[in-house]
């Protein structure tokens, strides 16, 4: 019985994963949720086949079926080095969703402040609103976060 690609992704399995983008399989390839093969690997925090699916063109870019992205489960997530690998692949540091929200809002809703120092750094804009008009430093000031940290987001 073979392992589901998902499965090898989300295990970090970048021989078997090499191996079955080698012989065909789609980068891309979504399951019912909406997640895709990358989704999944950034998720899981897996680097190594995080940047083997960039690198055999997955889409850093790809939405599930909230319309969210990758980079948008690592503001939730707070993993650092897929994140890089992400930004190095040209994501979208100003992707929005459906509600308007992006990377830098997502990273203020979950309290991930080295993360949206990241996103910054990488051209995110402080100044976006979401569809409620909120920006990403009232996000951090709704989360009940210091001061100094929503700065940051200011």
């Amino acid at each position: 019985m073979s392992t589901p690609p998902h499965d090898v992704a989300r295990q970090g399995d970048v021989s078997l994963l090499d191996e079955l983008l080698n012989k065909g399989l789609n980068p891309n390839l979504v399951d019912a949720r909406g997640f895709s093969l990358l989704m999944i690997a950034a998720y899981s925090n897996q680097l190594e086949a995080t940047k083997l699916l960039l690198e055999k063109g997955a889409l850093p870019d790809s939405k599930d079926a909230r319309g969210n992205t990758p980079l948008m489960g690592m503001a939730f997530k707070g993993y650092m080095e897929p994140s890089k690998a992400l930004l190095a692949h040209k994501a979208n540091v100003n992707f929005r969703n459906a509600e308007g929200t992006t990377p830098l809002m997502m990273c203020a809703m979950f309290g991930q402040v080295e993360l949206a120092k990241l996103l910054i750094e990488n051209g995110a804009d402080k100044t976006l609103v979401d569809a409620q008009g909120k920006t990403a430093a009232d996000h951090a000031q709704a989360k009940g976060l210091a001061a100094d940290v929503v700065a940051v987001f200011r």
